[in-house]
């Protein structure tokens, strides 16, 4: 697909994205019930199952020849290795945090080549109503306004994000860490938990970093799209732009001004540089 057919797909992706969160609103509003999937912290409410399913039954009626992966119910439509189009879709990007009625959660869809590098991307957020979308060598928008990343070279002016892995309790990997490290040499750290809108968060220069690992494609092929549109930079812990980090496994996002720093921290741990204090 050339950047002009894809403005067709982009706006099809908004409208699905849109009213899979009024599905998840309607719910949020009604008594609930969350099930565990693989761990005591790795949730699934129904509002994510019909979520998904409304957005997958409107992708193969729009884009039959696509493979959709959705995360609660797997692949569907044609085989991967038969078309070169594949969506990624979150129905609920932030469950638990929905399950707690804690008002930070989206819709996160991304149509992607068949080596993970995304081609068009979605994240709508239905509480606050912002929806990013982006168009890979065409920039990013918030609400149909163009966005950028943040412009700050000081790691001491940042403001960064994370999430913790479900395996927090038992894998010895579980950010207590790095966490502490980034501390020390930002101006905070945050972790709300939403892989989609802690990228597209640093598309529009709210955050300077968001780094994680454990996530999934469908948490972040939408926003390593938006930040890279965005003028930022995407890699995994060691700085490489390869599968680690397009998985979502080890990703780190920046404005691209304190990528290096970013990686830094991550590799070298206490013994990364620190700011200067003011």
């Amino acid at each position: 697909m050339d950047s002009q057919s894809l403005h067709p797909v982009l706006e099809t992706a908004e409208q699905i994205a849109r009213r899979a969160g009024n599905i998840l609103r309607e719910y949020y509003y009604h008594p609930r019930q969350s099930d565990h999937k693989q761990t005591n912290i790795d949730l699934v409410t129904e509002a994510d199952r019909d979520s998904e399913a409304y957005i997958v039954k409107a992708l193969r009626e729009a884009f039959p020849d696509h493979h959709i992966r959705g995360e609660e119910g797997g692949g569907y439509g044609p085989a991967p290795e038969s078309t070169p189009f594949h969506w990624y879709v979150d129905p609920l990007d932030g469950t638990t945090n929905f399950a707690h009625r804690v008002p930070h959660f989206a819709v996160s869809m991304a149509l992607s080549d068949a080596h993970m590098h995304p081609i068009l991307g979605v994240i709508y957020d239905p509480m606050r109503g912002e929806c990013f979308t982006t168009i890979k060598g065409e920039g990013v928008w918030l609400d149909k306004q163009p966005i950028r990343v943040s412009d700050i070279t000081d790691l001491g002016q940042a403001l960064v994000v994370t999430g913790f892995p479900y395996d927090s309790w038992t894998h010895p990997e579980n950010n207590v860490v790095n966490v502490g490290n980034f501390l020390v040499r930002t101006q905070g750290v945050r972790r709300v938990g939403s892989a989609a809108l802690d990228l597209a968060y640093v598309a529009a220069g709210r955050y300077e970093i968001y780094w994680e690992r454990g996530a999934k494609p469908w948490d972040v092929q939408a926003g390593i799209l938006c930040v890279l549109e965005a003028g930022g930079k995407v890699s995994d812990y060691q700085g490489n732009q390869n599968g680690l980090a397009y998985t979502g496994q080890y990703i780190v996002a920046t404005n691209g001004h304190l990528h290096d720093w970013a990686v830094a921290v991550l590799t070298q741990g206490d013994k990364a540089p620190r700011p200067t204090p003011r």
